[in-house]
């Protein structure tokens, strides 16, 4: 049987079939304007926003087929494809599952059977020209283009350059609704690694920690895994960014800088805060003030309309007052996320970005600042309004002492 526009997409996503249709729509015209007769999406979360597909079967090859006209198909393993159904809106003829046997096999590729279905079902002699793939999803490799190429050459492949993460950037007011209430397990998260991290403790009970409230979540803002685990450098680790845990026990005077995420529905909202075991450092208060100020001065300038160079500019001349540069960017697009990452792949907060700032638009906005030896770190994820912006999270801002 298949599922019913009134049923699973609502009760699986938070949202109604209306709204598919209308992304859907969204991603055609686009298509039409890139001069694209057809899409390949293989990012789980492009999958996502436009099926309601949800499982960890990301790490085997899967495929929607979006032609310019006529019905959309999903290409997933045989034993996902059967309960495909349980989480998209697709009805039961438009999922297909592949054969077992193509599974990790090194002299075939899952996608030579879906080019050969797509023929069989007259797909490849409907569709003419150029067609769309996502040349920098995670999940699409090398392997997979060659299986394309060279069982379909009358397509002209193309990069597509992130245009369905491009149409995700700006949010709808369900999908907002649904960051908020990520935001209430973020702060939950953040809470429960505020309240273990001790003199003592290991890094990996922390982490523990965060990880039962990333699930637990909040009421019925129940958690959704994270497309990140919880990161969490600590003393003179603290000078780099993306380190995990081991059973290294917190001592007196480590500084940590958490960074971390609340998911619901696939939607995530990051964090980041600084906490200091104890007395911090002079350099690391000087850190302090300077990012207070330089994110402050962020915040005041974003709002619609405004590009988002203007926000890098902001930060920097903020940043330029206390001496110091800061050569990464300073936020980045977010909203649905699958593992590795939680970020859209689109607009990046710096000063080459060109892109002007729309209602609705949401942002992990984050001012880390690393020194030899140390490092101080908050973030704000944000949405953008006509007057500035929405934080989703209220907890404070500067430095963490316990």
């Amino acid at each position: 049987m298949s599922a019913t526009p009134e049923t699973t997409p609502e009760s699986d996503t938070g949202i109604p079939r209306s709204e598919y249709d209308q992304r859907l729509a969204r991603v055609r015209a686009r298509m039409a304007d890139q001069g694209l007769s057809a899409l390949l999406v293989t990012d789980p979360a492009n999958l996502y926003y436009l099926t309601g597909y949800d499982a960890w079967s990301f790490y085997t090859p899967q495929v929607l087929v979006v032609p310019a006209e006529d019905d959309i198909v999903l290409y997933a393993r045989h034993i996902d494809a059967q309960g495909a159904h349980r989480t998209a809106w697709l009805p039961l003829e438009q999922i297909v599952g592949y054969p077992e046997n193509h599974i990790h096999r090194p002299h075939f590729h899952p996608f030579d059977w879906v080019a050969f279905d797509m023929r069989r079902r007259g797909l490849v002699g409907r569709i003419h020209g150029v067609v769309g793939l996502e040349m920098d999803s995670h999940f699409f490799s090398p392997k997979a283009y060659r299986a394309l190429v060279a069982a379909i050459p009358e397509w002209r492949f193309v990069d597509c350059f992130e245009l369905v993460n491009w149409v995700r950037a700006v949010k709808s007011d369900r999908e907002i609704q649904l960051m908020r209430t990520a935001a209430r397990v973020t702060t939950k998260a953040m809470e429960a690694a505020l309240g273990s991290i001790g003199e003592g403790v290991p890094q990996n009970v922390v982490a523990g920690e965060i990880m039962r409230a990333q699930a637990l979540g909040d009421g019925d803002a129940w958690g959704d895994y994270p497309s990140i685990v919880p990161l969490l450098p600590t003393g003179e680790a603290a000078d780099t960014p993306h380190l995990t845990w081991t059973d290294r026990r917190f001592r007196a005077g480590d500084g940590v800088l958490l960074e971390l995420a609340g998911a619901h529905r696939r939607y995530h909202v990051p964090l980041t805060r600084t906490v200091v075991l104890g007395e911090p450092a002079p350099e690391v208060v000087a850190l302090e003030q300077a990012v207070a100020d330089g994110l402050q001065r962020l915040l005041d300038t974003a709002r619609a309309g405004v590009p988002a160079s203007r926000l890098a500019e902001a930060w920097t001349f903020a940043l330029a007052e206390h001496g110091l540069t800061k050569p990464s960017r300073l936020g980045y697009s977010i909203g649905i996320g699958y593992p590795p990452d939680w970020g859209e792949r689109t607009m990046s907060i710096r000063s080459e970005e060109s892109t002007v700032l729309e209602p609705n638009m949401t942002f992990h906005v984050i001012c880390s600042m690393w020194i030899s030896g140390a490092g101080y770190g908050v973030s704000e994820s944000v949405r953008i309004t006509e007057t500035g912006v929405e934080t989703f999270t209220s907890l404070p801002r500067g430095l963490i002492r316990v």
